[in-house]
């Protein structure tokens, strides 16, 4: 069993930045590929990134390659979203999540999902 809890979200203008921190629970988070997926209002839940337990690499989706980064601390428990050069389409609640077989691109793939953290972007 794996609990994940975002932070870090919150209000920017355009062209700022935020960093996202997800904290698991459990004492097998390094053994999980985890994710980050956001859902804005009206709007299906969709990828962002994901990294392998390793950390070794990671995959984004192409609206925010090159803007964000993922990265994880295992010692910790974390994994971390920077989001840099925000734009106001970035506007959403964000979600981390944990996948035991691996990185994927798509929601069925993970087992875990913390409750979520808002970002807002202002024009």
């Amino acid at each position: 069993q794996v609990q994940l809890v975002e932070s870090g979200g919150g209000l920017v203008q355009a062209g700022g930045s935020l960093r996202l921190s997800c904290a698991a629970s459990g004492r097998t988070f390094s053994t999980y590929a985890m994710g980050w997926f956001r859902q804005a209002p009206g709007k299906e839940r969709e990828f962002i990134t994901c990294i392998r337990w390793s950390g070794g690499t990671s995959y984004y989706a192409p609206s925010v390659k090159g803007r964000f980064t993922i990265s994880r601390d295992n010692a910790k428990n974390t994994v971390y979203l920077q989001m840099n050069n925000l734009k106001p389409e970035d506007t959403a609640v964000y979600y981390c999540a944990a996948a035991s077989r691996g990185a994927a691109t798509t929601m069925r793939n993970y087992d875990y999902w913390g409750q979520g953290t808002q970002v807002t972007v202002s024009s």
